[in-house]
């Protein structure tokens, strides 16, 4: 299922995704899905990564699968 959203980019970034798109054929939309499907990948590692520190810190700890279960009535 797709969904609209409404964003505003900069002028330059338009500029280059109006080039882009014409060259390739492409949509916008479909450019920039894919972009953000990349730039979430990186997310994606960035977030894997504060997770760790947070551990190695004691900011954050994990819980044993007993306690989560016992806490959620399993």
């Amino acid at each position: 299922m797709q969904v609209r959203h409404n964003i505003t980019i900069d002028q330059d970034v338009s500029k280059e995704l109006e080039s882009v798109a014409r060259e390739l054929g492409e949509k916008k939309s479909s450019i920039i899905e894919k972009a953000l499907e990349v730039y979430f990948d990186l997310l994606d590692l960035k977030l894997a990564k504060k997770r760790l520190k947070d551990l190695e810190s004691g900011r954050d700890r994990l819980l044993d699968p007993e306690e989560v279960w016992k806490k959620l009535g399993i």
